[in-house]
């Protein structure tokens, strides 16, 4: 979410002698931190030793992560880290990008012919929230205010564990691996495709151009060891509005005075909801949000000003501009309709993340032979939160996809995204890293 909370992470420094270095030394090894040096088709056994080799080492980097949040594009201990990591692991990788704290790593593939081909892009964000955490573990949020409760930590745990694993194989394409900053309806994505980073080193980028993309999220609506995704509409579309209702401010016992605007605002907020009602057909989804109400000063006076901030989410470019058009015309006249004035600022934000069929059935594919069939969901329907992964689906073919973090027997008492007593999962890990694994080097 937009903020302008801070994060006091600039008094912080990485040293090399912190606590997260030692552990991931046993990677430094070319040939022995996982073994030789292993086939692309190398079985699942094998590749689950090296990943359950790894996990100590990326657990107690998790939890640091976690320790030390950074908010949208100021993730710059987080950024340092990631890079000492590839350095130790001997990967190029490309700082500075999205905004100054995307990192952009890149391992060349080791098939003979195959280095100069097209690239296969895995990703994962680093930002955190403005919540206060009460989640009570010992690696709690040093910085008040400022928490992981949405899994970055994790995603770029999961994807530094695959970028260790797949430093030690036999790879038949190029991997480029994009730990970037500023998911948090900041756009950090955008900016990444902006800068150039699809196009590798034509761009602002490395290595040769990505040719497809993807990413995952941790899912606490889905259990332990579940994979899910769809084909098509996966996300909705996310449009942010701050709007300002302007009237006369007046006693309160002379309303007659007055041109108020919290009555406005209240007609406003009921009216936008005919949007999903009676403006859109019941096939299709919207959702209209008020978030936030500012206004008033005492019990007694009847403010000049009230000022909404809120969400619209849709499924379709259609229904994306539908909803925008009526939420002006809504506003603007029931305004006008009771005397007041209406400032908006709508921001056109994410685009739908869908997934590209082709791409959709290589992630099932892959998924139903690590996590098995009966893991292996094929949602029937999207969910109306929104993820800026989608800005990459608009330049190559792309898959998110959801891991499942809810443990066994536990219900929907479990701690869900964006609250403060969210914890990412380590368990789920494993079956992340497999994933981006065999994503990054099974045949296309």
């Amino acid at each position: 979410m937009k903020t302008k909370a801070r994060a006091n992470t600039t008094k912080k420094s990485v040293t090399s002698g912190s606590a997260l270095r030692a552990p991931l030394e046993i990677e430094m090894k070319p040939k022995a931190a996982v073994g030789s040096r292993t086939s692309a088709a190398s079985g699942t056994m094998d590749l689950t030793k090296a990943i359950a080799k790894e996990l100590p080492a990326l657990r107690a980097f998790r939890h640091d992560l976690h320790r030390h949040p950074e908010l949208s594009f100021q993730e710059k201990r987080t950024s340092q880290v990631v890079q000492r990591e590839l350095s130790k692991l001997g990967i190029k990788f490309k700082a500075g990008l999205g905004g100054g704290t995307g990192v952009v790593g890149f391992l060349p593939a080791t098939v003979k012919g195959k280095e100069k081909e097209g690239t296969i892009a895995l990703r994962a964000d680093m930002d955190a929230l403005p919540i206060v955490e009460q989640t009570g573990v010992a690696y709690s949020s040093v910085y008040k205010g400022v928490m992981h409760a949405c899994g970055h930590d994790g995603h770029t745990a999961m994807l530094l564990g695959a970028a260790a694993i797949l430093s030690t194989m036999e790879r038949p394409h190029n991997v480029t691996l994009v730990f970037q900053p500023a998911e948090e309806n900041e756009g950090g994505g955008k900016l990444m495709c902006q800068e150039g980073v699809m196009k590798g080193e034509k761009g602002a980028g490395i290595g040769p151009p990505i040719a497809k993309i993807y990413g995952m999220h941790g899912w606490p609506q889905l259990d332990l060891g579940t994979i899910a995704t769809r084909p098509g509409p996966l996300m909705a579309a996310v449009d942010d509005f701050v709007v300002t209702i302007k009237g006369v401010q007046s006693h309160g016992a002379y309303p007659q005075l007055s041109r108020d605007p919290i009555v406005t605002t209240a007609h406003i907020i009921t009216a936008l909801q005919t949007i999903a009602s009676r403006n859109v057909g019941p096939l299709d989804a919207v959702v209209v949000t008020v978030g936030q109400i500012d206004g008033g000063t005492a019990n007694n006076i009847i403010p000049e000003k009230v000022r909404i901030i809120g969400t619209v989410r849709t499924l379709r470019d259609e229904i994306k501009t539908v909803a925008r058009e009526r939420f002006h015309a809504i506003v603007t006249q029931t305004a006008a309709a009771h005397g007041c004035e209406a400032q908006i600022d709508y921001h056109d934000g994410y685009p739908v993340t869908a997934n590209d069929k082709g791409e959709f059935e290589r992630v099932m594919t892959i998924a139903r032979d690590v996590a098995g069939e009966a893991r292996t969901i094929q949602l029937d329907n999207p969910t109306m939160g929104g993820e800026d992964f989608s800005f990459y689906g608009k330049h190559v073919p792309s898959c998110f996809f959801f891991l499942g973090l809810r443990p066994k027997g536990v219900g929907d008492e479990y701690p869900s995204l964006h609250q403060p007593g969210f914890d990412f999962n380590d368990d789920a890990m494993p079956l992340g890293i497999e994933m981006f694994v065999r994503l990054a080097t099974q045949p296309l």
